[in-house]
């Protein structure tokens, strides 16, 4: 029994997400979207933590750690749960982040997620984007969507992820599932390589470079169904986020590769639940529309908030209506929804 296992079953008795370890500090964990240190647990030298980290990777990622400082894994404990990892250096010594992954998709009606972005299983091509912060769950929303897909079409669907999350079975459709370092040596690669693979669905774990992003739009353009992350907020920084990876010269190529692909946008943040019975996501909502592809070309993104305003009846919402139906329903506090609100929202 590794050193670590005894955390990882805290975390879970605890209902916690998150494990957090630096050296130096007791060792700490999320609960409801707070971190705490865990009860009677001492502050860890950075001996003890690396020792403790070791004994849970393999000779090969622990030499990539001790080169790079930086190494992500997936770690399954029998009877307890699956964990993404992450080691780190920082200031003080080693560090290491372990968030709960679930043994089982969550289906999207579990999830409560809006009637909008569970249509987007039913896309047949172009680019879907869920964004949002670090911890917002956006891997979740894109697992459920992905096993809907799964569960209603005779599809090829090939996730690319670093480390892979979600373990989907087949069901109606072929899964291909592949770890960045592991089955592949980068997102871009393995995008470049599923083209050639009768792909029909292909999900992008991170869309970090430019690299990985031209060949999402590409992949789009082909009529393949692209579903991909950016740690973004908003519709319109996502657009520019986009647009801003390409060079100045190849940006007005890269509005019409992204008018043309971009089928909706998802921004997801996580909020406290009033009753502390967990936490809840808001979500922003693009669709694409007939004005859409002209908004981005003329790189105009702020008329997205009047696109998504005027797109209620198709399920569109702004961050700040999906907050304020909380806040009414007393889902979540005023308090928490402000925090994620633009200044003038009314909730």
């Amino acid at each position: 029994m590794a050193q670590l296992d005894k955390y990882f079953g805290a975390l879970v008795d605890a209902g916690g997400s998150d494990l957090h370890l630096s050296a130096g500090r007791a060792p700490a964990m999320r609960t409801h979207g707070e971190i705490a240190p865990m009860d009677g647990e001492r502050a860890l030298t950075d001996a003890k933590l690396r020792e403790m980290m070791r004994e849970i990777v393999s000779d090969s990622r622990w030499q990539i750690f001790e080169q790079t400082h930086d190494i992500d894994f997936a770690y399954r404990l029998e009877g307890i749960g699956r964990f993404r990892a992450n080691y780190f250096v920082q200031a003080g010594g080693a560090g290491a982040v372990f968030r709960i992954v679930p043994e089982t998709v969550i289906p999207i009606e579990k999830l409560g997620l809006p009637p909008a972005v569970s249509k987007l299983a039913d896309l047949e091509s172009g680019l879907v984007l869920v964004t949002g912060p670090t911890g917002s769950g956006k891997s979740t929303t894109l697992a459920a969507v992905i096993d809907r897909v799964n569960t209603k079409y005779s599809r090829h669907i090939v996730t690319i992820e670093d480390p892979v999350e979600f373990v989907h079975q087949n069901k109606r459709s072929v899964l291909s599932q592949r770890e960045v370092g592991a089955n592949t040596v980068s997102f871009a690669a393995a995008l470049k390589s599923a083209t050639r693979q009768d792909v029909d669905v292909v999900l992008v774990g991170e869309m970090r470079d430019l690299e990985t992003i031209e060949l999402a739009l590409n992949a789009a353009a082909m009529g393949i169904l692209v579903f991909g992350t950016l740690h973004t907020s908003g519709a319109a920084k996502t657009v520019d986020r986009v647009i801003d990876v390409f060079p100045a010269e190849d940006q007005a190529q890269a509005r019409n590769m992204l008018s043309d692909s971009l089928a909706a946008v998802v921004s997801q943040v996580l909020l406290r639940r009033a009753d502390d019975g967990g936490r809840v996501a808001a979500h922003e909502i693009l669709l694409r529309t007939s004005a859409l592809g002209g908004v981005i070309r003329e790189g105009n993104t702020a008329m997205l908030a009047s696109i998504i305003a005027g797109g209620k009846r198709m399920g569109m919402q702004t961050m700040d209506a999906a907050l304020a139906e909380l806040v009414q329903k007393r889902i979540v506090t005023r308090e928490a929804a402000t925090i994620h609100a633009s200044p003038n929202a009314r909730l």
